[in-house]
Parts: C-alpha cells; sequence; structure tokens
C-alpha cells in the first residue's frame, strides 16, 4: 500500500528540470516564430508596420522570379539529397571493406565537412570559371569543349548542387560507416555459406538493415538541401538572372531591397515548405522501417 501511494506521487523535480529548458526554446524559437507570422502579414519597415493580410503571400506568388526561387528549392534539395544519399552509401561499403590506407581514406572523404563553406564557394568559383578555370583547362587537354559551369542558366544551379555534393557526402558516409558497422558479420556469412554474390548481400543484407541511417542520411540532407543559402551565395548570387536562385537567397535580395513584409513571407513560406516535405516523409519512412 504504501509503494504504491509513493508511486502514485509526481516528484516536482521533472518539471522544474523542463522549465529552463521551455524558456529557452521559447525565447529563441516560439517567439520569433509567432513574430515572422505577424510581420509576414504587414507592410513594415524598421519603425512602423501595417497589417495588409495576406498580401504578401499573394504578391510572392504572383512574381515569376519567387516562383522560379520555389522550384530552384525543391530541383537542389532533391538532386543533393539523393546524390548523398546514393554516393555515402557507396562510398561507406568501400570505406568499410579492406583496403588499402582505409583510415587516411575516411579522413579526405570527411575532410571537406570541416571547410568553410563560404571558403568552398569561393574555390569552385574560380575553379569553374570558363576560360581560366583549371576544371575546364583540364578537359582542354583531353580535347573536351570546357562548359560554363556557373555562366550557363541550364547549369549553373546543378554545378553548385554538385559542389554541395563534394562537401555534405563525407557526413553521409560517415552516418553509413556508423550503420555498417552495427550489421553482425554474421550474416554475411550466413549468405556467403548459401551461395549469394556480393551484389545479393549488398541487396538482401545491406540495405535492409541500413535502413535507419538511410533514413537520417536523407533528412539531413532533405532539410540543408531545403535551406541552402551560402553556398549558393558565395557562387552565383542566384545568377545568372535568377537561374540558381532558390527560397533564401530570393528573401535575402527582398530584405537588401527593403521589402521586409514580403521576405518576412518568404520565410514563413520555406518554413511551412520544410514542415510539409520533413514531416510526412520521416512519418512514411519510420513506418516502413517498422512494417519490415
Amino acid at each position: 500500500m504504501t509503494e504504491t501511494r509513493l508511486r502514485s506521487r509526481k516528484s516536482p523535480y521533472p518539471l522544474w528540470f523542463f522549465l529552463p529548458a521551455a524558456a529557452v526554446y521559447g525565447v529563441l524559437f516560439v517567439v520569433p516564430t509567432v513574430s515572422s507570422l505577424w510581420f509576414s502579414l504587414t507592410r513594415w519597415d524598421l519603425s512602423t508596420a501595417e497589417f495588409i493580410g495576406l498580401e504578401n503571400f499573394r504578391q510572392f506568388f504572383s512574381e515569376p522570379f519567387l516562383v522560379k526561387g520555389l522550384v530552384n528549392t525543391l530541383i537542389y534539395a532533391l538532386t543533393t539529397s539523393g546524390l548523398k544519399t546514393i554516393c555515402g552509401l557507396l562510398l561507406a561499403v568501400l570505406l568499410t571493406g579492406n583496403i588499402f590506407a582505409r583510415g587516411f581514406l575516411r579522413t579526405l572523404v570527411f575532410f571537406p565537412v570541416l571547410v568553410s563553406t563560404i571558403g568552398i564557394g569561393i574555390t569552385f568559383t574560380v575553379m569553374m570559371h570558363p576560360t581560366k578555370g583549371i576544371i575546364n583547362a583540364m578537359l582542354e587537354t583531353l580535347g573536351i569543349p570546357g562548359p560554363g559551369w556557373l555562366t550557363n542558366p541550364a547549369l549553373a544551379l546543378f554545378s553548385v548542387a554538385l559542389v554541395d555534393l563534394w562537401k555534405g557526402v563525407g557526413l553521409a558516409t560517415l552516418i553509413f560507416i556508423a550503420g555498417l558497422a552495427a550489421i553482425s558479420p554474421d550474416y554475411y556469412e550466413a549468405a556467403r555459406i548459401d551461395g549469394a554474390t556480393r551484389f545479393q548481400q549488398f541487396w538482401r543484407i545491406t540495405l535492409p538493415l541500413v535502413r535507419p541511417a538511410t533514413i537520417t542520411v536523407i533528412t539531413l540532407s532533405l532539410i540543408g538541401g531545403l535551406r541552402s543559402f551560402d553556398l549558393i551565395w558565395a557562387m552565383t548570387r542566384g545568377g545568372p538572372g535568377f537561374s540558381s536562385d532558390v527560397i533564401a537567397s530570393v528573401i535575402y535580395k527582398q530584405y537588401q531591397a527593403g521589402f521586409y513584409g514580403l521576405s518576412t513571407a518568404g520565410n514563413v513560406i520555406l518554413f511551412a515548405l520544410i514542415a510539409i516535405i520533413i514531416l510526412p516523409l520521416t512519418m512514411w519512412l519510420n513506418r516502413r522501417e517498422v512494417e519490415q
């Protein structure tokens, strides 16, 4: 009876431990979020605000270059997320095998993650110069005419995506290596005894058992792609024209031009876009993992 009574009592300590974290969360997330929602419905500057309802959102979706930024954001996020997931898994399988200088190669793959994004952007901007860049110079020695990586509207966004892949694939590889290390070697030993080929082992054992790591990589890379700004701004500033503009760069340009309400509406749209894509995708992937 006494034990039951003690269990029924609620300790005050969990609540007190929760309050500091809740206060920090409220100040750093809830208050800015609510403020952004309010200012997105106004025409405001640094001193005054005029309520205009959904006018900023209507203008956002009526401007072709703003819609172009939204489409580019989706293309960029899907491209970088897909490439990081595929390349990261393949590199992880390679770097967990018995290969020469495996530790050095792991460090080499992960090193770009540690380098400044702006520094990488500036470096690759020079390397991708259409006439003076080292990449096109190497292609010319092979008899291949080098394209305008960052000056061709059809290539600019995908060129930045490749640089993003080079910088971010190391983190994806590290996550996959951790996932592969958790797989028991007994599965592969049993498969070899049954005569399974390496591809069959990869398809039937590695892919299903590395699924938690795959979900993590897809989620993180997709969020990073949707909110990407610094690399794109360092390399193209959204150009040529609006061909490589994403929502984040459009928001920044609107702030620079003094359209604070419109840019705040863009922030809200970006927040909603990430939530609409990531939450259902994560729930679906986790549900599939449980079912399997």
